[in-house]
């Protein structure tokens, strides 16, 4: 009996083994991930074409009606890694920008926003993390434009919210072009407004935008 047993429990463990070996990709677990990982597409900041800047409007003592104070920097790396179904890779995607390098036509002002405002000798970067696409057809087309929005989550100052962006792009072979915005309060970000002698007034909103080239890698 024992002998019978033995041999029941050694057939039955060949069985599952067999059955393991010719499973389908998907039921065994690990190549279908692998596959899906392969298929994705990869597009990175390229090394000219992009700009990120950020539009406050403000009361200067000087002038008669509001204007914008605008900063800019093309000091931006990282790109974002996108399934074939659409999905974004989280880890895979991110984009750094370099806010010490940003600059408006004002040093005062520029000096006040790098050492109050944004503290950028203790946060020199600001962050936005792509979790979604909404409403970008795929496959992706290989030419014409289209309008869409990037779910993501931006931290600044070591403060991190959701931020949803509009987007105007325009595809090209091997290559996205265009235009995302967003807006949010100086208090989303717990920020401190600019206060300088030239400036009666600052608004609470915040508008950046971000001028893009990605190129498939």
């Amino acid at each position: 009996m024992r002998g019978s047993h033995r041999a029941c429990t050694i057939a039955a463990a060949l069985a599952v083994a067999l059955a393991t070996a010719t499973a389908p990709a998907a039921a065994q677990g690990g190549r279908e991930p692998e596959k899906a990982a392969a298929d994705a597409l990869r597009f990175t900041v390229a090394a000219e074409g992009n700009e990120a800047r950020y539009r406050v409007r403000e009361q200067l003592a000087r002038i008669a009606f509001p204007s914008d104070a605008v900063g800019t920097t093309s000091g931006i790396e990282g790109g974002i890694t996108v399934r074939p179904d659409g999905s974004v890779v989280r880890e895979e995607s991110r984009f750094v920008i370099d806010l010490a390098s940003l600059r408006t036509d004002s040093d005062r002002r520029d000096n006040y926003v790098r050492r109050r405002t944004l503290e950028t000798e203790t946060h020199p970067t600001a962050e936005l993390v792509p979790t979604e696409l909404r409403g970008l057809q795929f496959p992706l087309p290989s030419s014409g434009e289209a309008t869409f929005q990037v779910v993501g989550e931006l931290t600044i100052r070591g403060v991190t919210r959701p931020t949803t962006w509009d987007v105007t792009a325009r595809f090209a072979e091997g290559e996205v072009i265009g235009l995302a915005k967003t807006r949010f309060t100086f208090d989303d970000f717990e920020l401190r407004k600019p206060r300088v002698a030239s400036v009666l007034s600052v608004e609470d909103e915040i508008r950046l935008e971000y001028e893009f080239r990605l190129v498939a890698r």
